[in-house]
């Protein structure tokens, strides 16, 4: 008789409206028709997940999360804090899943499920950031706050041009930090409002916002940093850029890189794939090239 394969399925049963609820008993209907024995771990509290993956026998052929993004987070950390490699899946429960809707992992819990046990193993990077680690996207300033504290609903009635916009309107008024920036053998010493240094096709709800030519595995992250506007005409300049997702210009730097120091006078506030990430003076942020096998249908 064969044996059957084992997997860890870590959910997260709070995430984005609870919806997983009323979907698990399919969800595991799928994998059990599929040959797998499953280990069910809801999750209880902020860690659970990290912890619960970091410490898991090495017995598993899959780890499957499901959560929003800040459990993904989790769950990765948790698997590059441990002794062994496991290819993981994914099923997106939260309210923005960027990082699933980057590789095309759909929002259907039951389909995502299928390309779990059907899909095949994708090799993406991730990020080191200080002594923790991301899965997709650091960020700091104000866009940052906007986006991971609006809701959804009003996001998808808005829009991007419209959330451009309406950040926009506290542009001038945005706490700004001198910054000294280390990447690819050059220094910038500038005042800045915002920074995103990610590997995501979306980021915060909105596909795109990276333009064009971004690939999951290519050992780089995309860095881009707003300067602080001193005038209207560079505040418009700034909303204009945004919008067409034209960063080349003398008010934002934009450029890819596989390792970035971000140094400042006073602590500056992070948040690591859409989740408290604390505060800092300096950061070290690396590429983990193609750290984490994750279960795609991928085009």
């Amino acid at each position: 008789m064969k044996k059957n394969k084992k997997m860890l399925f870590v959910y997260n049963p709070k995430a984005g409206k609870a919806m997983i609820r009323n979907k698990l008993a399919d969800i595991l209907d799928i994998f059990t028709a599929n040959g797998y024995e499953i280990t069910i771990v809801p999750t209880q509290k902020h860690g659970d997940a990290a912890e619960i993956v970091k410490n898991r026998s090495d017995i598993y052929d899959v780890v499957v999360c499901s959560g929003g993004d800040g459990t993904l987070d989790e769950v990765v950390n948790g698997m590059l804090s441990s002794d062994h490699r496991t290819p993981l899946g994914y099923i997106p429960a939260g309210s923005t899943n960027d990082f699933a809707a980057s590789l095309a992992i759909p929002s259907d819990m039951l389909k995502a499920a299928e390309i779990i046990v059907k899909g095949k193993d994708f090799s993406c990077d991730a990020g080191s950031f200080n002594d923790t680690n991301f899965i997709y996207v650091a960020a700091f300033g104000l866009f940052s706050e906007i986006s991971y504290s609006t809701d959804q609903q009003i996001k998808n009635a808005l829009g991007h041009t419209a959330y451009i916009l309406s950040g926009g309107k506290a542009l001038l008024n945005a706490h700004a930090h001198k910054l000294k920036v280390t990447a690819n053998g050059n220094t910038i010493e500038d005042v800045f409002i915002y920074g995103m240094i990610s590997n995501s096709k979306q980021v915060g709800g909105f596909q795109g916002i990276m333009g064009p030519g971004v690939e999951l595995d290519d050992g780089e992250f995309e860095v881009t940093l707003i300067k602080d506007p001193q005038t209207p005409p560079e505040l418009n300049t700034i909303l204009v850029s945004l919008l067409e997702r034209n960063f080349d210009n003398d008010l934002m730097y934009s450029f890819r890189t596989n390792d970035i120091i971000i140094e400042s006078d006073e602590p500056v506030s992070w948040a690591l794939d859409g989740e408290d990430g604390g505060s800092h003076k300096k950061v070290h942020i690396k590429t983990l090239p193609k750290a984490i096998d994750i279960k795609v249908i991928y085009q």
